[in-house]
C-alpha cells in the first residue's frame, strides 16, 4: 500500500470514534449499546404490529368464566342463589386499559434454548346485578415462550417454538374499587382464585401464536445470529 493511501486509512480510523458522537450518526451509535438485545425488540416490535394489546382487550371474559365450569351460570349464582335470565344478561367483566411491557421483554437462555417473559398488565371492569356499581380490578402476569434452533438429519437448523404459557405464580390481582361490601368482598375473594385458573389460557391463545409467527418470520441465519448477541448481551451484563 502506498504511504498516501496508508495515511488517508489511519485518519479515517481516528477521525471514527469522533464521528459517532454527532449527528446524525449518534442514533445509530445509540443503537449498538442499547440495553435490551434485538431479539426482543424484534418480539416487542412484532406484538405491537399484530396488535397484541387490541386482541386481549377483546378476550371474552364472562363467556369464559361461564364455559369453565369453575362458577355457576352467570358467573356469580353460586353467591345469590338463582338468578333470572336477565340477570345473568346484566353480569359483565370486560378487560380495558391493556399494556404490555414491550421495553422489558426479558430473554434468558439455557444451553441452547431461549425463552422470552413478557409482562402483561389491564384492568378488569365487573358489573354484577346486585351492586349498583363497577368494581375496577387490576391483573398483572408474565407469558414465557420457549424456542430454540434444532438440527434435522440432513444438519439443516429448523427453529421450533417450545411451551408458551403463562405462569401461573405471576398472576396477581388487586382491587381498585374502594368501598366494598362485605358480600362483594367475599365474591372477589372466590372471583381472584376462579381468574387464576380462567385467565391463561384465552391469554395463550391470543398471544402465542403472534410470537410464534413473528419468530418464523426470520431467516435461520438471521435467528441463529440473534440468538448469539442476545447470549453475549447477557454476558456483558454479568
Amino acid at each position: 500500500m502506498c504511504p498516501i493511501w496508508r495515511l488517508l486509512v489511519l485518519l479515517s480510523l481516528l477521525y471514527l470514534p469522533s464521528a459517532l458522537h454527532k449527528q446524525p450518526w449518534r442514533a445509530l451509535a445509540k443503537a449498538h449499546v442499547d440495553s435490551k438485545p434485538a431479539l426482543a425488540r424484534i418480539i416487542a416490535q412484532g406484538l405491537m404490529k399484530y396488535n397484541a394489546e387490541g386482541r386481549i382487550q377483546n378476550i371474552r371474559l364472562m363467556d369464559n368464566l361461564n364455559a369453565s365450569g369453575q362458577m355457576a351460570p352467570g358467573m356469580v349464582g353460586w353467591l345469590i342463589g338463582s338468578m333470572s335470565l336477565q340477570h345473568q344478561q346484566e353480569s359483565s367483566a370486560n378487560i380495558t386499559n391493556i399494556q404490555l411491557d414491550y421495553s422489558g421483554i426479558q430473554m434468558s437462555f439455557h444451553k441452547e434454548r431461549f425463552s422470552a417473559n413478557i409482562l402483561f398488565e389491564f384492568d378488569i371492569d365487573l358489573r354484577l346485578p346486585f351492586n349498583n356499581k363497577i368494581i375496577k380490578t387490576h391483573v398483572c402476569m408474565n407469558l414465557v415462550v420457549e424456542f430454540w434452533l434444532e438440527k434435522d438429519e440432513f444438519g439443516r437448523r429448523d427453529l421450533v417454538i417450545g411451551d408458551c404459557h403463562v405462569e401461573p405464580s405471576s398472576i396477581y390481582m388487586t382491587v381498585l374499587t374502594e368501598d366494598i361490601s362485605p358480600k362483594m368482598k367475599h365474591f372477589l375473594h372466590n372471583f381472584r382464585g376462579t381468574l387464576a385458573k380462567v385467565i391463561p389460557n384465552p391469554v395463550e391463545s391470543q398471544v402465542c401464536p403472534l410470537i410464534g409467527e413473528i419468530l418464523r418470520q426470520l431467516d435461520v441465519k438471521l435467528m441463529k445470529s440473534l440468538m448469539e448477541q442476545a447470549v453475549a448481551h447477557k454476558f456483558n451484563q454479568l
